[in-house]
């Protein structure tokens, strides 16, 4: 891919031009690359550095880039800061796979991010925030509630604990379910909500149930790559509403 002046990271090859004002960001690539295959007209590939795929393309006439960003908090946090500040990204909805604490909610579940509540440091290193908890874009969510209900998608809305380690041997879920009213466990929604918060943006996020800590349950990596297409469909089908 040409490079020239105009390229604002070291993380992202993309010109300012070939970033849409709405990104969709799954965390892995392979992710990426299936959505802009199976739903984008006329899409192209606009970062490849690190493996970290962007493609800008047009869903039903809407121009919107889908990017990958990556796992852990730290790896949003970049992705996600350097799309809002550098490239004048106005939104970014998180698409990703979660696990479920609660067996109300079982695999395959379609689940929008209310709040996040995470242990990070990530918004105190950031900018001196010293809040746990981080709420998406009431705007965005409003959005993703109406394209459910237009598509007939069943939709739960619920608070995630954001974790900064996966195979985590302390974090009871019973605490993290009772005193945080969490159900879900992901990995990245504190950064970007933070990272929004503070740049004054919009961030949203809805995941799959990908497994279950409760019961074992866990759906194949080949699924988790592919297989999430009443989510991806849901958060695409938003922007046009």
């Amino acid at each position: 891919m040409n490079k020239d002046n105009s390229t604002p990271t070291p993380h992202n090859e993309a010109l300012k031009g070939e970033i849409a004002k709405t990104v969709i960001m799954p965390g892995d690539p392979l992710r990426a690359k299936y959505v802009a295959e199976k739903y984008l007209k006329d899409y192209k590939l606009v970062n490849s550095v690190r493996g970290m795929y962007a493609y800008t393309g047009y869903y039903k006439g809407n121009k919107v880039t889908v990017m990958a960003h990556g796992m852990g908090n730290p790896s949003m946090g970049i992705y996600s800061y350097e799309l809002f500040k550098f490239y004048d990204v106005e939104n970014i909805i998180r698409i990703g796979s979660a696990g479920s604490i609660n067996n109300n909610i079982p695999l395959k579940s379609v689940v929008l991010v209310d709040k996040t509540y995470s242990l990070s440091s990530y918004a105190k290193v950031l900018n001196n925030d010293d809040s746990n908890e981080m709420e998406s874009s009431i705007s965005l969510n409003d959005r993703i509630i109406k394209a459910a209900n237009l598509n007939n998608i069943k939709l739960v809305k619920s608070n995630v604990f954001c974790s900064d380690v996966y195979y985590n041997e302390t974090e009871d879920i019973k605490v993290l379910r009772e005193k945080y009213n969490c159900n879900l466990v992901e990995m990245e929604t504190f950064a970007l909500f933070a990272n929004a918060k503070y740049l004054n943006k919009k961030a949203s996020c809805v995941l799959t149930v990908s497994n279950s800590l409760i019961t074992g349950e866990e759906l194949p990596s080949k699924e988790r790559q592919t297989g999430f297409d009443e989510m991806i469909k849901l958060v695409l089908e938003s922007i046009l509403v």
